[in-house]
């Protein structure tokens, strides 16, 4: 499995604190079967000021994890990247190669929690338009997604790949939030599931729990969502889309569903 989102490089962000937290980390994900991950550090988030988001130094932090990691054992491939809080500059951010990752056609951008900024879906499309594919970071987490979830329906056919975190359908973040990923999941809105990893808590790595219970609610495989699909985005390759259920074909097989188990 490969993890997509998280935050386990030491000191970096808000995730991993130390060098021990982050092999404790990295211990867990590999028991759970995680064989990649790629670290995600925040970029240009308010939170972020004073620290040193530069390409070099981020590389020098992962070299050290690599070290640490070999004399524990650990095997696990870390690839770097970033989650960009959105701004209308996402254009001028192409030629850093740890915002655009591996291959550069791909970026993970994530929103305030209770609001969108005007025309932020035409600067996407923009963003698409490029060359660069926004990936929509754990949108079921967002106020106007949980109130309008026809919101994803509309980024997706505007060329964006939508993430959720996996924690979000163990019920880590509340009910709205699991309801608006759950409804994501029966729509086929969602193409890679990731951790969101912070810390050896709650925020640790889940994706092998957070699959067992997506797996109890859909009729479809969604192991492509932590397999092919985020090894494309590390290759720079195209990802196949599924097409959107509509709601009223959502509805339709609830409530066939329900007869069939009547």
């Amino acid at each position: 499995m490969i993890d997509f989102h998280n935050h386990i490089l030491p000191k970096a962000d808000d995730g991993a604190k130390t060098m021990e937290e982050s092999i404790q980390m990295l211990r867990f994900a590999q028991e759970q079967g995680i064989t990649d991950v790629v670290n995600t550090i925040h970029f240009q988030h308010p939170k972020m000021e004073g620290m040193n988001t530069d390409f070099d130094y981020v590389c020098s932090l992962r070299d050290k994890l690599l070290k640490e990691m070999k004399k524990e054992d650990i095997n696990i491939n870390i690839h770097l990247g970033a989650e960009v809080f959105f701004n209308f500059n996402l254009l001028d951010l192409l030629d850093n190669p740890l915002i655009t990752f591996c291959n550069g056609k791909y970026m993970l951008v994530e929103f305030q929690t209770h609001q969108f900024p005007k025309d932020f879906d035409k600067h996407l499309y923009d963003l698409a338009m490029s060359g660069v594919t926004p990936i929509i970071a754990h949108p079921e987490r967002y106020k106007p997604v949980q109130d309008n979830i026809e919101i994803i329906e509309k980024l997706i056919n505007s060329g964006c790949i939508i993430q959720i975190d996996a924690g979000s359908i163990l019920g880590h973040f509340g009910k709205n939030c699991k309801a608006s990923a759950e409804t994501m999941l029966k729509r086929n809105m969602v193409h890679i599931l990731g951790s969101d990893s912070h810390g050896t808590g709650i925020r640790n790595f889940c994706l092998k729990e957070s699959i067992k219970e997506i797996q109890k609610n859909v009729d479809y495989d969604i192991t492509s969502l932590v397999t092919k699909n985020p090894q494309s985005i590390i290759r720079g390759e195209t990802i196949e889309i599924p097409e959107v259920v509509s709601l009223k074909k959502q509805n339709f097989l609830s409530r066939l569903r329900q007869k069939m188990t009547k």
